[in-house]
């Protein structure tokens, strides 16, 4: 059903217009917005159910057409670039939102079951760095993602948008109990972290481990010393140039496919 928008105040328009993330996961259930014609395929076609979308007129025929035709009873709300940018606040990337319905995440033990590699999210709190983090676990050979509670949340808009939609294909889930409770599910640790004894994260200790879990802290001051302590092992990128450390999404990229499951 295609609806032109004429005013910010319309009924439907409030999950584009002026819900909060934190009001969007309350929300029916929960929501997300995803961004772009790519993403919202992408989620689609990871079985995602959208519930409405905002599209700029011109898109309608075009690149959002085979969206609208495979989700005929979603709600279209339509208008001109400068309007939609009014009634969001930006200009839309490619001209298109969707308004999805969140699925139930899975147990830490239904990602750690049958993972050889998993990746641990602590208290990265740019979502930015969040979407990136998850398209180099996509392309890299991570088996799953945990987040701590101190991270933001990975179906935020921006980290949907950057991450490609890979927060679809990756399978993750917040993680309540320590780092070290993974143990638990017979995985060994490893901190990427600066201290003493750590070792480079291409160590052959560190590859022969047939399951390890990655841990990548936040984008200040990396992960707390208690979280480190806890570890089995403790990594670092070796540098060159006086430089001591990357972005975390950089960071990530690299151990994961230094750290990658090879067999």
């Amino acid at each position: 059903m295609i609806v032109e928008v004429t005013s910010i105040t319309q009924p439907g328009l409030d999950v584009f217009t002026s819900l909060t993330e934190a009001q969007l996961r309350r929300k029916d259930g929960g929501l997300f917005i995803a961004e772009s014609p790519k993403v919202i395929r992408v989620a689609l076609d990871h079985g995602y159910h959208p519930l409405s979308m905002l599209c700029e007129r011109r898109h309608i025929e075009g690149d959002a057409a085979d969206i609208i035709r495979r989700c005929p009873e979603m709600s279209v709300y339509t208008g001109d670039r400068g309007l939609l940018a009014d009634i969001t606040g930006y200009t839309l990337t490619r001209g298109v939102l969707c308004a999805i319905q969140r699925p139930g995440l899975p147990s830490v033990g239904d990602i750690c079951r049958d993972a050889n590699r998993v990746a641990v999210i602590d208290g990265v709190c740019d979502t930015t760095n969040i979407g990136a983090i998850f398209r180099s676990a996509a392309a890299l050979g991570i088996d799953g993602v945990l987040v701590t509670s101190s991270s933001c949340d990975p179906f935020n808009r921006r980290a949907v948008r950057v991450s490609m939609g890979t927060v679809f294909s990756v399978p993750w889930t917040w993680l309540d109990d320590p780092v070290s409770s993974l143990g638990n599910y017979g995985f060994r640790t490893v901190a990427m972290a600066l201290t003493l004894d750590s070792v480079a994260v291409d160590d052959p200790c560190l590859k022969e481990e047939p399951r390890l879990a990655i841990v990548l802290g936040t984008e200040g001051d990396g992960l707390a010393e208690e979280v480190i302590s806890s570890c089995d092992y403790v990594a670092r990128i070796p540098m060159e140039h006086g430089v001591d450390s990357l972005n975390v999404a950089a960071a990530s990229a690299v151990a994961f496919w230094e750290l990658r499951n090879r067999k």
